[in-house]
């Protein structure tokens, strides 16, 4: 990478702030809102954070935001640090969305009691962010149970709803700008992916393919999310490596291996996933065949995935090529970005093909949820189609952004079977 790659990230502008205060001020009018309480989850939350804050903050993850409806917002932050934060950007030619007059340093119970009572919204009606289910994470919600029944306790009369998922709806769909950033982080994740297929091979360590690709995102100047990866001659898991949260010596590749990931990039609280499956040696003929099964799946989500359609016609084309294809599907193959609201379904009993599934609790049924949300120009969606024969799971795509008409493709680069380092170009799926 040369000097000039960073000098090419996309920033946002005080046009954009205005932008998205202004389409606030719209929503909270519209649901007879007197103000918002947007409650965001930590900055080192990794994939799919909770971090509705930033869209209002541009600036770091992990604060409680009070907006009113006609006055500018408000950033209680967890420490001091954050502020400092703010100084030493300003110092460094930076424009801060949130003047130091909207700050308060702290964000506990007793914060937010003071800074609603300080606005007048004791008697309120307040659309709060952070309390209906964010799945996986949070399956009920964010928000502490003391934190919220003190502020419960302290403001009887104020009427609390909770607007995640119409708030969701208003800001999925991108600006000019947003869209810059997401291709932007789209290339760092193909960057990520690339070094990877370059680092893995026979006799190398997984934890240096896994360090390749995370070297690769910190170097374009972002701080990636930790991925997901596993290896083997047919693994069946996706997650964080054991290795990163126990005491055990990562693989060591070999000939015939699969190295099958999630990578994570992300740009200024913008996201993007990319889906890598890498052989090492001649892939197996069961592999090739899942994977034929999940390009083609990914072909039909982006036929489907046109404006004025809704996420579950998207789900229903993708679903017409899996379910008679003859093996089983692992896991969601489409979900929403920025933020993630959508996510499809798939059968309850995928998993009984597990060899020893049998011991561990049956799997619930698991429903498309956002299946009504209107596609609009500018909606993120992760295309990460997967599909298993006997042991061999194709994991396959990458991040598609809903074009007027044409579905705008990030990463064709992932969405087919890649080969490790001796050739480096892609396998036709």
């Amino acid at each position: 990478m040369n000097r000039g790659d960073n000098a090419e990230i996309p920033g946002y502008s005080t046009a954009e702030r205005d932008r998205r205060w202004r389409l606030t001020r719209e929503f909270m009018q519209r649901e007879g809102l007197d103000a918002l309480l947007v409650f965001g989850e930590h900055e080192d939350a990794g994939p799919a954070p909770f971090a509705f804050d930033t869209w209002f903050t541009n600036a770091r993850a992990g604060t409680t935001v009070v907006f009113t409806r006609d006055g500018d917002p408000l950033s209680l932050l967890p420490m001091e640090m954050f502020w400092r934060d703010y100084l030493e950007g300003i110092r460094r030619g930076d424009i801060p969305w949130i003047t130091p007059d909207n700050i308060r340093v702290s964000r506990d119970s007793a914060a937010i009691a003071e800074t609603l009572t300080a606005l007048g919204l004791s008697t309120a009606t307040i659309g709060v962010v952070g309390l209906e289910p964010y799945p996986p994470w949070h399956p009920e919600g964010l928000v502490p149970y003391r934190q919220w029944n003190t502020i419960l306790d302290t403001f009887p009369d104020a009427e609390f709803v909770p607007v995640a998922r119409p708030l969701s709806r208003l800001i999925m769909p991108l600006s000019s700008e947003e869209i810059a950033v997401v291709r932007r982080a789209g290339s760092i994740g193909d960057a990520m992916v690339a070094a990877m297929v370059a680092t893995a091979a026979a006799g190398v360590s997984e934890s240096e393919v896994y360090a390749a690709g995370m070297a690769a995102g910190y170097a374009r100047g972002t701080t990636p999310a930790a991925m997901h990866l596993y290896s083997g001659p047919a693994p069946l898991a996706r997650a964080v490596p054991p290795w990163s949260y126990r005491p055990q010596a990562p693989r060591v590749l070999a000939d015939g291996d699969v190295v099958s990931a999630e990578v994570f990039a992300n740009l200024g609280g913008r996201h993007t996933q990319h889906q890598a499956t890498i052989t090492v040696g001649e892939p197996h003929p069961d592999l090739l065949r899942a994977a034929e099964v999940a390009r083609a799946t990914y072909d039909a989500g982006l036929r489907s995935l046109r404006p004025g359609r809704t996420f579950g016609d998207v789900v229903a084309a993708m679903r017409e090529v899996l379910d008679p294809a003859g093996g089983w599907e692992f896991g969601p193959s489409v979900h929403a970005l920025n933020p993630a609201i959508a996510l499809s379904g798939f059968p309850a009993d995928a998993g009984q093909w597990i060899p020893g599934a049998e011991a561990y609790p049956p799997e619930p049924d698991h429903p498309t949820i956002g299946a009504d949300l209107e596609l609009v120009p500018g909606m993120t969606f992760a295309m990460e189609p997967n599909y298993v024969f006997g042991r061999h799971l194709a994991y396959l795509g990458g991040t598609v952004i809903v074009g007027d008409p044409d579905p705008i493709e990030l990463n064709p680069y992932t969405a087919q079977i890649l080969r490790a380092r001796g050739d480096n170009s892609a396998l036709s799926a």
